[in-house]
């Protein structure tokens, strides 16, 4: 009984380390001229041989709409991924874009609308509310999946990257510099992530004054 314990011990840890030394990732590090950590940057890996990426059934994501602001703030979605934007609060919101990746509206509601919306374009998506300036938001529609957002850290790790070549950059709703200035090649190989490094310059964020409305106590 021992000695079939033990076997299924030393398997289990074979199978421990070829998923690990099969598994291949990216590692990213975003900071700002001042070295300080820049949450909210997308970091996205594309396949340089032009090969198709692995691909999954288009996901259904939700924005939230709560305390008059966008939630998340920054948003990340494949090509073909759908979005329902349900309003939380005690007021009716109207949230519009017109950017060229995606222009839509949805007129003054409450609760959840009865139709997510599809992004079918890649590109980034500037989202607002007709009733709220200050409510700004941004969706990045990614034409890849191997892709994601920096938390508070500004650290990003991107997982089950078919080992290769990429070509990789990052993008942030403040940043000076154009998006593709910041491209990359990327040699990402079985075993531990591969680690990518970008120093931004970025604006200082520039929300719009709340004001209050009729009904409602006063904003900053």
């Amino acid at each position: 009984m021992n000695r079939l314990l033990s076997k299924a011990i030393a398997f289990c840890s074979l199978l421990a380390v070829v998923s690990v030394v099969d598994a291949a990732g990216l590692a990213a590090h975003v900071t700002n001229a001042d070295g300080k950590p820049a949450a909210d940057a997308v970091v996205i890996a594309v396949p340089e041989t032009g090969a198709p990426a692995r691909i999954g059934k288009p996901a259904i994501e939700v924005v939230d709409q709560i305390g008059k602001e966008f939630t998340p703030y920054v948003k990340v979605i494949r090509v073909g991924s759908s979005i329902s934007f349900p309003n939380k609060d005690n007021v009716r919101h109207h949230v519009y874009s017109f950017s060229p990746a995606k222009t839509f509206e949805l007129p003054l509601y409450k609760g959840t609308p009865a139709e997510p919306v599809q992004f079918d374009k890649p590109g980034i998506v500037r989202i607002g509310c007709n009733i709220h300036d200050w409510m700004i938001g941004y969706i990045y529609v990614a034409e890849t999946p191997f892709v994601g957002k920096t938390g508070k850290h500004g650290v990003i790790e991107l997982e089950g990257l078919p080992a290769g070549h990429y070509r990789v950059r990052v993008w942030h709703p403040w940043m000076e510099d154009a998006e593709q200035t910041t491209e990359t090649a990327v040699d990402v190989r079985d075993g531990a992530p591969t680690p990518v490094e970008w120093k931004l310059k970025l604006k200082p964020e520039l929300a719009p004054r709340r004001a209050p409305l009729p009904g409602e106590a006063g904003y900053r």
